[in-house]
């Protein structure tokens, strides 16, 4: 019994090294800081473990996957930095707790009161989640109906780019306004801020309104999709997103051209692949007038039978064009089977031709020009230059 009494004193008096004590017990220490601890340790591997289960379940992509257990443990690891320091504050007998709590009470006063709208620092923190979890809700509501029920009803590209995009928005809009709400804000003020829109209209927003309809328009009609090849201001390229104020385009030459979506609905769009994807090239080249038209049909057509770009089982088109100051015009027409190859196919047929006719000895003429002197003038006549540069042959009178 005296034991355990000698035991019991030993930790519940303060720690002293030599001359000097400490403000705290080991059973203070124990019980405030290091059971604690390894409490936020153990909290610190479920919550981890936790996240990781649930992204294993979902099917983000890897790069997403590792950026969201990257920044999990980076703030748990500061949670439990501050759990810990805040341990050791309350151990060490000073007003941690009380710090924590004016700061929290700061960033929880509110500095804009409407109504039962209440907005603090904290809620304008709370807003950061709201907008990225709205984001990834819209993002994933269209990923599931890609996934599965547009491919179980078996829809076209088309009309699953344009109910999707819609599902999307309509998700994200609910999610967005459902975050309003959790964080305090009442659904009733935004009556003020459409009211502040309308205001704003008369200075300056009519396009950046005329470009969001421009953008539901897009997407309910579909003049215009992600992946479609358009010819837009002379711009020729691939769209890679559309978006509700404009639409990104991705030219050949590797640029990226912003245009906004009013252009797309007031203007006419060179759409190559708005019913399929399947167009005709245009391959024409000059044959001398000694040339056998014949042969150069029949080789045209050989060329378009292996032509790799070309679509299975089209008909071979050679047409005599015209009749040109320099040549006879021949055109060949070849129906490719993907828009995204007209480049190349034309650029190969090109060369086959210039091959195949050369081979077989098919003159390609080139413009010339015929001189006919009438006169010369005599070689030892004088030459005169005048101050204005002009050159004059004078022949000698006595001749």
């Amino acid at each position: 019994m005296n034991l355990f009494k000698a035991f019991a004193e030993i930790m519940t008096r303060h720690i002293s090294i030599g001359s000097f004590s400490l403000p705290f017990s080991a059973v203070g220490l124990i019980t405030r800081v290091l059971l604690p601890f390894f409490a936020m340790l153990l909290l610190y591997g479920l919550i981890n473990w936790i996240v990781k289960r649930i992204l294993t379940l979902t099917r983000f992509k890897e790069n997403t996957v590792q950026q969201t257990k990257k920044y999990t443990r980076l703030v748990l690891k500061i949670l439990v930095i501050a759990g810990l320091a805040a341990s050791i504050g309350n151990l060490l007998e000073t007003e941690v707790y009380s710090w924590y709590r004016q700061f929290l009470g700061f960033l929880n006063s509110p500095f804009f009161v409407s109504g039962n709208t209440r907005i603090s620092v904290v809620t304008l923190l709370m807003l950061v989640p709201v907008f990225y979890l709205a984001s990834w809700s819209g993002k994933y509501a269209k990923r599931i109906l890609d996934s599965s029920l547009f491919e179980q009803l078996g829809m076209d590209e088309a009309k699953r780019f344009s109910i999707g995009s819609m599902a999307r928005y309509i998700v994200m809009t609910m999610a967005f306004l459902f975050g309003l709400s959790v964080v305090g804000i009442d659904l009733s003020a935004l009556s003020v801020i459409l009211g502040v829109l309308g205001l704003g209209l008369g200075f300056g927003l009519q396009s950046i309104v005329a470009n969001f309809f421009a953008g539901l328009i897009i997407i309910s009609t579909r003049p215009i999709k992600e992946g479609d090849r358009i010819l837009v201001n002379g711009l020729d390229g691939i769209v890679q997103h559309i978006r509700f104020i404009s639409t990104d385009i991705k030219t050949f030459e590797n640029q990226n051209i912003i245009i906004p979506n009013s252009h797309f609905v007031d203007n006419a769009v060179h759409n190559y692949s708005y019913s399929d994807r399947q167009i005709v090239i245009e391959n024409e080249v000059a044959v001398s007038y000694n040339s056998d038209l014949e042969r150069v049909r029949i080789l045209l057509e050989e060329i378009n039978e292996r032509n790799p770009y070309k679509l299975g089982g089209s008909e071979n088109i050679v047409r005599i064009r015209s009749f040109g100051d320099n040549g006879i015009n021949v055109c060949l027409r070849s129906l490719i089977r993907d828009v995204n190859f007209k480049f190349d196919a034309h650029s190969w047929t090109n060369m086959e031709i210039w091959k195949s006719f050369k081979l077989e000895g098919i003159e390609i003429p080139f413009p010339q020009r015929d001189v006919h002197i009438k006169s010369m003038p005599d070689p030892d006549a004088p030459i005169q230059m005048d101050e204005d540069g002009t050159v004059t042959v004078s022949e000698d009178p006595e001749d």
